[in-house]
């Protein structure tokens, strides 16, 4: 899947999707996010998709302020473009090193493949039930728990909201 964003601000379905797109360095795709939102992003993504109560509790009953699971896959990929090369290309920056990279690829890979059999619009419901999502889960659970101590965060808090998301990643 290529995630792309026009040049506008925030989509209203996907409210964690925000900014344009600059120019490419070396075919790699550049984002005019700061190397530190990209990781507060990446974080807030596989903390939720870590978290089967949190899933239940708000994505499967459609509880506000969390978006729903398309949403945190955009978080996901789209600031790092995930969905089209390693997290290895991020070491040194969004990523520590290739430890964690390597389980981030672990979980985006999980996701996508979810994502691409069920549709972006599919209900919660229907990722939950899906045969490999405990497996995408577990792998999410292994990068956001590496991410979180290395950032010498608990990784066992609650997921933050997108406005908690959004406070922290303002600049200026």
């Amino acid at each position: 899947m290529a995630v792309t964003t026009d040049s506008s601000n925030s989509s209203a379905r996907n409210p964690s999707r925000s900014g344009r797109r600059s120019s490419t360095m070396g075919g790699m795709p550049l984002n005019d996010l700061p190397w530190w939102r990209w990781r507060a992003r990446l974080r807030s993504a596989l903390h939720m998709l870590a978290d089967p109560a949190f899933q239940h509790e708000y994505w499967a009953t459609g509880r506000e302020g969390y978006g729903d699971v398309t949403d945190a896959v955009y978080r996901l990929v789209e600031d790092s473009w995930l969905d089209r090369w390693s997290a290895e290309k991020y070491i040194g920056t969004v990523v520590r090193d290739a430890a964690e990279a390597a389980l981030v690829d672990a979980a985006v890979l999980r996701v996508l493949r979810i994502l691409h059999e069920v549709g972006a619009d599919a209900p919660a419901a229907v990722y939950l039930a899906h045969p490999d999502w405990p497996e995408a889960v577990a792998a999410a659970r292994a990068a956001h728990e590496l991410l979180a101590r290395n950032d010498g965060e608990d990784p066992d808090t609650a997921p933050r909201s997108l406005e908690v998301l959004r406070i922290l990643t303002r600049i200026g």
